[in-house]
């Protein structure tokens, strides 16, 4: 998933004080409602299951919404409205039976026609949905996406209101995870018809199947809320009344409301975490999310394309930022340097037990060394045909992604007198926008694992992946992808060894330049309990959340 920067920024801080202060809302559970608010730190871009691509979005889809399973603590298989699964042999068809007393917020019964109905949206070409590429491996799915096939013939078909199958081309190790994952979710086709091209743009024109119900959202507001949902199959577990949503992007703003009683969870910048650190409510949550440079090499007839396109300029780029320096004296929040571009602890060698990103550690892809920089800048300007860069450099509009524009910028700057860096923050919304349209030269982007495999980092720079904004091109990339997908999807050992050549194809040729890989330090307050939080897939479950 594509992610918001975590700390946060002064746009709106005049507005969300004065909201906070006017609703008074701080955990409650005396009164017999149980009420929180939690500081958003990013626009939420949509309510679309199809179209989701970010962690605001999935968040708020995975407590609205509910899928074959939800994801439990430490990203762990739960029940959601399949009550069983059962497997073929040949690890190629799933067979689900599904819970009779699941409904939508309409008053729909939740059906298996819902989730082929979802699926088949979500493939299909006319939807332009960024995840359809999650879907490969099930039957058809390629030649659909691709145009060659119809929708109908996706494989996955409802046997009745209450039993789905699902046909595989071959096994998926981790297609379990991906059930949990929001764009598998079931979608209502009453409601996508009936509210047409506004589908998941507001929070009323959007039906729920999940423990909450979402209200308040007119699209481009910054606070909306989550709602007990009383028609929810297990509503019986679910004891928030209410969880309230503000978008604060000033960490300062947000310590004072925490300070103050008017929220329950807010984000510290660096500078804050020395002094909280040892408050009872601090806490530090590590993501499986990796931020990292993208060089926008597809305009064949840009001569910064063309520089982009020479390896030894890329490299120069990297070279020229010390990470160990960003995150321990600009960011100072928790994050670390990355050591590639597949983050830390997300998965183990299953022979040796090893962590994938010291696996497939490619030391030149991650260190500083400007000496060595300014060496490569200079051979690659000359071997590209250029005499200078003049580069913009995208990012969000948050508190730590101006400090990362910022540091960037200097340490570009450094190289070469030839060197121009411009900085352009907007809108976490409009960063992503801009990305998917190729709008950019270099943008700050980020990528939080979807599922705990290395395939949810790497698929995304194949050649003809959606999420490929920069157009990184390399055959032994694909070969690589292509294997660990398919010829040794079942030998676990051999795919690993695939995935692990993908991961130093790309960090030899510096086709993005990982920078760090994220940790949010949060005041959090001690009488919420029972949030789930995972480092990977939609990251907070609140079904189980209570104000004690």
């Amino acid at each position: 998933m594509n992610l918001k920067t975590a700390a946060k920024v002064t746009a709106v801080a005049g507005a969300s004080l004065l909201f906070l202060a006017a609703c008074g809302s701080k955990s409650n559970s005396s009164s017999g409602k149980q009420t929180a608010t939690i500081t958003e730190s990013a626009e939420l871009p949509t309510m679309d299951l199809s179209k989701s691509t970010d962690v605001v979005s999935s968040n708020m889809l995975n407590n609205t919404n509910e899928g074959l399973y939800r994801l439990g603590k430490n990203s762990k298989i739960t029940p959601g409205i399949a009550k069983s699964t059962t497997i073929s042999k040949d690890g190629k068809t799933y067979t689900f039976t599904l819970r009779k007393n699941a409904k939508w917020s309409n008053g729909d019964k939740v059906t298996a026609k819902d989730f082929v109905y979802g699926w088949q949206r979500t493939v299909n070409p006319k939807t332009a949905s960024q995840y359809a590429y999650l879907y490969s491996g099930i039957k058809n799915a390629d030649a659909i996406t691709s145009g060659k096939k119809s929708v109908s013939s996706l494989g996955i078909k409802a046997d009745g209101d209450y039993k789905l199958t699902v046909n595989l081309e071959k096994p998926i190790p981790y297609f379990k995870k991906l059930m949990g994952f929001v764009n598998f979710f079931p979608q209502n086709e009453k409601a996508v018809k009936k509210y047409g091209s506004k589908y998941g743009t507001t929070s009323s024109a959007m039906v729920y199947n999940g423990p909450y119900e979402m209200t308040g959202w007119k699209g481009t507001n910054l606070s909306w809320s989550l709602k007990k949902n009383k028609d929810y199959w297990d509503a019986k577990n679910v004891k928030m009344s209410s969880i309230k949503f503000q978008v604060v992007k000033d960490a300062s703003t947000g310590l004072n409301l925490f300070n103050s009683n008017k929220v329950d969870d807010t984000v510290l910048s660096g500078t804050q975490v020395k002094n909280y650190k040892t408050n009872k409510n601090f806490k530090l949550r590590k993501t499986a999310s990796i931020f990292y440079v993208e060089f926008n090499q597809k305009d064949k007839d840009s001569g910064l394309a063309k520089a982009f396109q020479n390896k030894k300029v890329r490299q120069a780029l990297s070279m020229a930022i010390s990470r160990k320096q960003f995150v321990n004296d600009v960011l100072a929040n928790g994050s670390t340097a990355a050591k590639g571009y597949v983050s830390s602890e997300l998965s183990k060698n299953p022979s040796t037990g090893k962590d994938f990103a010291d696996d497939a550690y490619v030391a030149s892809g991650v260190e500083y060394n400007m000496t060595e920089a300014k060496k490569l800048l200079n051979e690659g300007l000359k071997e590209s045909g250029q005499t200078s860069l003049k580069i913009n450099l995208l990012s969000d509009d948050t508190d730590a992604a101006k400090k990362s524009t910022e540091y960037v910028q200097g340490q570009w700057q450094k190289l070469s007198s030839k060197v121009k860096v411009t900085n352009q923050n907007v809108p976490f919304k409009t960063r992503l926008l801009r990305s998917q349209n190729g709008n950019f030269d270099t943008v700050i982007s980020a990528w939080n694992a979807d599922f705990t495999d290395p395939i949810s980092f790497l698929s995304l720079f194949t050649s003809d992946n959606s999420y490929n904004n920069g157009r990184y091109n390399s055959a032994a990339y694909d070969t690589a992808i292509k294997n660990a997908n398919d010829k040794d999807a079942n030998n676990e050992t051999a795919r690993w060894n695939d995935l692990v050549t993908a991961e130093k194809t790309l960090m030899e040729d510096q086709g993005v330049a990982p920078i760090y890989q994220q940790a949010e330090a949060h005041l959090t307050r001690t009488s919420l309990k029972g949030i789930i939080y995972n480092t990977a897939g939609s990251q907070y479950n609140y079904k189980y959340m209570y104000v004690k």
